[in-house]
């Protein structure tokens, strides 16, 4: 599923999501659990101040983010 998600960009774009929009409101990322990159893809698995789990995933084309799981 397609989400907007807002990130922190330091030394690069999208270096770490700050939060997300999910289910009508803003989650915010407590932490960064996991990373990954792919050819294709940037995945990052997060924990939500909600105190769900989800996996994130960022294709640079056509610059999409979705909730892969949760």
């Amino acid at each position: 599923m397609v989400v907007k998600v807002k990130t922190y960009s330091g030394s690069r774009l999208h270096e770490r999501p700050r939060r997300f929009f999910w289910q009508g409101r803003w989650r915010e990322v407590q932490r960064v659990l996991d990373r990954w990159q792919t050819p294709d893809y940037l995945f990052f698995k997060v924990a939500a101040d909600d105190g769900s789990t989800y996996l994130l995933r960022y294709q640079p084309l056509p610059d999409t983010w979705e909730i892969i799981s949760r």
